[in-house]
């Protein structure tokens, strides 16, 4: 069987029973639904106005021996036609929670950016029931509030969405399937609304439960950026992209090279190439660095160094965190090496020519000096000039080599 795609149209009522009969799915990244109120009823206005509405995207999937119908492009304008549907809107004071966003170079304050998204889809719903009548007697009017449309059935039965579905080989080789949907989702138009960059990026490996411990590894989740308020997670995918790109190409003057105003699609790039395990004249190739996707060794060795180093959880800057993580991820999980603690306090550390012992904190304050140095001047204005990136990158590795070529002296 070959590749399809079909075409065609549903009447909204139909499209609903799919959704309560769980007929068709949401898949596991993608959790907020972002649009407001007011999108809600534009939405409807204009189904009511006959304009067009951009068709939704459903394709079928082969996971574990199950099929599912998975939403790829469509989960606002499905949910609001539900949420019509029912007359309900969820209360946001209910499902709010802070936006857990990647850090990043730009340490700007951002006043226009809502710091906080309805971390709610219409999963909420489904598990209630499987009709209005038994979902409106379940619902916690706490949880959401009335939305009068002033609908009846029969505009929902005479209104029409259409879709695009599509089936691929659905093989016993996951593998095609997982190719052929990193594809999809590289080059799906997502009509309306971005998907989240965490969204965006584990719709490339989702469908590879082995990996996703390898994009976000759970001792990366409390490692975090500070400032203005805000916090933002630790960005595991870009160490991993950018290291990956050093460690191929030796040149730290070429890494992220014409990426500077798209490094987002820089990361996905890195992660189609590892889920894909296909040489990337970037990154190289993730079996080469690890065979049999064997990686949990490393990441265990990585945690355990954190903790025995007492390298701290919060940052006021990405400036910080670069000199702490680069050259210690860099050495551990590229290059393979051991940080030796000695008695738990001290490493040996090669001091131009000598050869000593330091406390562990001696060693954290020569990484505060060097932070201290890259904060003055332009630096600090532009952390995300490749070239400030680059040198972060550098002397992090200068610096945690100085403990690496002695252990063995």
């Amino acid at each position: 069987m070959e590749n399809r795609v079909y075409y065609g149209e549903y009447t909204l009522k139909h499209w609903i029973e799919l959704i309560l009969n769980k007929n068709i799915i949401l898949p596991d990244y993608q959790r907020h639904f972002v649009w407001s109120d007011e999108k809600v009823k534009t939405l409807i206005q204009t189904f009511s106005n006959k304009q067009f509405i951009p068709p939704v995207t459903i394709g079928a999937f082969k996971i574990d021996g199950k099929n599912d119908n998975l939403i790829l492009d469509g989960q606002q304008r499905l949910t609001s036609i539900l949420l019509a549907y029912l007359g309900l809107y969820p209360n946001k004071d209910k499902y709010s929670k802070p936006l857990e966003s990647y850090v990043s170079e730009n340490d700007d304050e951002d006043d226009d950016e809502d710091p906080c998204i309805c971390e709610w889809t219409f999963r909420e719903l489904t598990k209630k029931g499987s009709n209005r009548d038994d979902l409106i007697k379940k619902i916690n009017n706490a949880e959401y509030k009335s939305l009068d449309f002033n609908l009846d059935d029969e505009f929902f039965e005479k209104n029409f969405l259409g879709f695009s579905y599509l089936v691929p080989d659905i093989s016993d080789d996951a593998k095609i399937q997982q190719k052929y949907y990193s594809s999809v989702f590289r080059n799906i138009n997502i009509q309306g609304q971005t998907l989240l960059p965490q969204e965006s990026r584990a719709s490339l490996y989702f469908l590879d439960k082995e990996l996703t411990n390898f994009f976000t590894p759970d001792f990366c989740q409390k490692i975090t950026v500070k400032n203005f308020g805000n916090k933002a997670k630790f960005d595991f995918v870009r160490y991993l992209s950018l290291l990956s790109h050093y460690f191929k190409s030796q040149n730290k003057n070429i890494v992220a090279r014409s990426y500077k105003s798209k490094m987002e699609q820089y990361y996905e790039q890195y992660i189609y190439c590892v889920v894909n395990d296909e040489e990337s004249k970037l990154f190289g190739k993730f079996s080469e660095i690890f065979p049999n996707k064997e990686y949990s060794s490393r990441f265990e060795l990585l945690k355990q160094t954190i903790n025995n180093l007492k390298i701290p959880n919060e940052y006021s800057s990405i400036i910080d965190l670069d000199v702490y993580f680069f050259g210690l991820i860099y050495q551990i999980i590229f290059n393979k090496n051991e940080i030796p603690i000695i008695d738990n306090t001290k490493i040996k550390f090669k001091d131009g020519d000598s050869i000593k012992y330091i406390e562990i904190d001696e060693f954290k304050t020569k990484i505060d000096e060097k932070i201290n140095i890259f904060k003055k001047g332009a630096h600090k204005k532009s952390p995300s000039n490749l070239q400030h990136l680059r040198k972060r990158m550098e002397q992090s590795i200068k610096l945690y080599e100085k403990i690496i070529d002695n252990e063995n002296a």
